[in-house]
């Protein structure tokens, strides 16, 4: 089926943002309404593109704020809520896990009762249209060995870091949403994202920027933990097949069958720099160091798709090589961007954008 009129969460973020450019380039009748508190990683900069765009409106404010989720339901006759609001950095939730709690459990469950209330009062046909699609991570499932097979839809629950059990807490109650009171939801759980409008705190997006700035490029531990990379614009097609076919009440994995230790991500990037952005001498790898772990570090992640490749037909396109190449060209090219963030001053600016 096709939606009409989406509210979507936290759209100024990393995933949100891409995900709103391709679905208002893909479908010519689709109209958002980008629900975002714009906090340190919600930057309006990465939809500058969209000022004055006629079926794009952005509105500042939390989703678990449910006079104003109520409001804009109700006055965009919103069919679906794609929920991509939250607080995701591993490092930032163990400095301070009550914010996560916060905005991935409480505002989440208000977000959710919001959603429901308004369903109620649909007719039996737009019933059958609604969709609550909940974007959620494979760090539910907790950690994986060397030897393990990879994460499905059947792992249990084993969360290690605090922003991992904020978020399978959100996964259960959006499922409980669904069984008790029948809310139609739908929930991804996707691998280790990377590409452009990355923050620049993340390992990627990190190590570009203090490579380009000749700074220490510092890896946790020895660099063997293993992650599975997923270039963004596949999970955006993978979400947007999961919002249209996707099964009521089901869960879904998304991965892009690219599994890399951190240490070989980190090089990567210093050859790709060293090639098409090279240092007057020697090479990016003389920057890298490594640092004290990170506490409760897990060692690997690996999703296994197989669900959504046979149900949905979705397939990863872009490979990892193809990938980080496009990624380091992207941060290269758009450096005022990163500057922007690093000085902060998007966040200063960003009244103005709304």
């Amino acid at each position: 089926m096709k939606h009409s009129s989406l509210l979507l969460t936290g759209g100024c973020g990393f995933i949100g943002s891409n995900f709103i450019l391709e679905s208002l380039e893909r479908s010519p009748n689709l109209h958002i309404v980008n629900l975002d508190a714009l906090t340190y990683a919600g930057n309006p900069a990465n939809l500058v593109s969209l000022e004055g765009h006629k079926r794009y409106h952005l509105q500042q404010g939390h989703i678990g704020d449910a006079k104003l989720v109520s409001s804009l339901l109700e006055k965009y006759q919103v069919d679906a809520v794609v929920n991509f609001a939250a607080e995701s950095h591993v490092d930032r939730s163990i400095e301070n896990p009550a914010s996560f709690i916060e905005t991935n459990v409480l505002e989440t469950n208000h977000l959710l009762h919001s959603s429901f209330k308004y369903f109620e009062h649909l007719t039996k046909e737009q019933q059958a249209v609604f969709r609550f699609l909940h974007i959620s991570t494979d760090e539910v499932f907790g950690t994986l060995s060397s030897e393990s097979d990879a994460f499905n839809e059947e792992t249990s629950f084993s969360p290690n870091s605090p922003y991992a059990a904020s978020k399978a807490a959100s996964d259960h109650i959006v499922r409980a949403y669904h069984h008790t009171f029948g809310l139609p939801v739908v929930t991804t759980n996707c691998s280790n994202n990377y590409g452009p409008f990355q923050f620049p705190e993340k390992l990627i997006p990190l190590m570009i920027a203090n490579a380009i700035e000749g700074k220490p490029l510092p890896i946790y531990g020895d660099g063997s933990n293993i992650r599975d990379w997923l270039y963004v614009r596949d999970h955006t097609s993978a979400i947007a097949a999961v919002l249209e076919n996707g099964t009521v009440g089901e869960t879904y994995c998304v991965g892009g069958d690219s599994e890399k230790d951190n240490l070989t991500v980190v090089k990567t990037i210093c050859s790709i720099l060293d090639r098409v952005h090279p240092k007057q001498k020697g090479s990016y790898t003389e920057q890298i160091t490594f640092v004290r772990d990170r506490p409760g570090h897990d060692f690997r992640y690996a999703i296994d798709a197989s669900k959504l490749k046979t149900e949905l037909n979705w397939l990863p396109k872009v490979s990892f090589e193809e990938g980080i190449e496009e990624t380091v060209l992207w941060y290269l090219s758009n450096q005022e961007w990163s500057l922007n963030i690093h000085e902060n001053t998007y966040q200063r600016q960003r009244l103005g954008n709304i």
